[in-house]
């Protein structure tokens, strides 16, 4: 009679072994009230390099060190640079000179110049007139000859010419520049100013400063190396905000939702995070090139991003953590 008792007693005591460990093959399933997801650290890293090329004269950060954002980690030597900031200053002074000098117009002796000139030559072709005429009339009894008449009326005609080339002068000195030429030389100046503001920049560019916070991990060059624009020089990691990346399978997804509190732990750190996810993401991953069965519909998974409310040194990009979800909604099995 206990025989018969025993066995199915050792019978059901092994099927709740197995319900427990196997989660009764997918028809039990355990409800705790929350969702633990698995993930990692995620690794955010950025190249840093110089603008401009140039001589590094100096680097401040070891690998390892803290930075700040903003803070000045790398120089390059600023002679070069220096010296093309002076030569445009210097092309700019000219060029602004020269457009403040058109737009002036001419100064009131250069005006009186002209008008002496003008008078000069109405003075001429005076003289030049008197002799056309008087050998006009000696012409028509051959006291003059022909040859003679002829080189009087080329003098006359020559300084009506004169008269007129040194009145146009008059007029062209008393309005002063055109307009387009006014606007060329506007042009010039601004790009003079331009090429001046370019060599500030580059001036500028030569001190290298951290986009954000963050640890340096390694040096790519060192002081006294010649590098071109663009060149890595340092490599930073970005530890602020702290992100993790975790994966909820498709069966989970409509549980949780952007906004809800987690609680985060890595192996061999007694502490506790907090933290909230911030992102779903709206696209499957590790999908299949086609969904046709429920079977397949389960091995969907989306990836969660979580940001962390505390972060500290126990947190390292690239570590594995364990992501719980309290507030999870109950699964709706259908």
């Amino acid at each position: 009679m206990n025989r018969r008792i025993a066995i199915p007693a050792v019978a059901l005591a092994l099927l709740a072994v197995v319900v427990v460990f196997t989660r009764g093959f997918g028809l039990v399933d355990r409800e705790d009230g929350g969702l633990v997801l698995y993930g990692n650290v995620d690794v955010r890293q950025v190249d840093l390099a110089f603008r401009v090329g140039g001589r590094i004269a100096s680097i401040v950060p070891e690998e390892g060190m803290a930075v700040r954002a903003g803070q000045a980690i790398a120089t390059l030597d600023t002679g070069p640079l220096g010296d093309a900031l002076a030569a445009a200053d210097a092309q700019l002074g000219v060029v602004q000179a020269e457009l403040a000098k058109v737009r002036a117009g001419s100064r009131p002796q250069e005006i009186a110049q002209a008008e002496a000139r003008a008078a000069e030559a109405r003075a001429g072709l005076a003289r030049a007139s008197e002799d056309f005429a008087r050998r006009s009339e000696l012409v028509k009894t051959g006291a003059v000859s022909r040859q003679a008449f002829d080189a009087t009326a080329a003098q006359y005609r020559a300084a009506q010419a004169q008269v007129r080339a040194a009145e146009e002068a008059v007029s062209l000195a008393r309005a002063g520049a055109r307009r387009e030429d006014r606007d060329a030389a506007a042009a010039q100046a601004a790009a003079a100013a331009a090429q001046r503001d370019n060599a500030r920049t580059s001036l500028a560019d030569a001190t290298l400063r951290a986009p954000n916070d963050g640890t340096v991990l390694t040096r790519v060059r060192e002081p006294g190396a010649i590098v071109q624009p663009g060149e890595t020089v340092l490599t930073l990691t970005i530890d602020r905000p702290m992100r993790l990346r975790g994966y909820v399978g498709a069966r989970d997804l409509s549980r949780i939702s952007p906004g809800m509190k987690v609680d985060v732990r890595t192996d061999g750190n007694p502490r506790t995070y907090r933290g909230r996810i911030s992102q779903i993401s709206p696209t499957a991953e590790f999908t299949p090139k086609t969904v046709q069965t429920e079977d397949l519909r389960a091995d969907l998974v989306y990836r969660v991003r979580v940001l962390i409310d505390d972060p500290d040194q126990g947190l390292r990009q690239g570590q594995p953590v364990t992501i719980s979800v309290p507030q999870a909604r109950p699964r709706a099995d259908t």
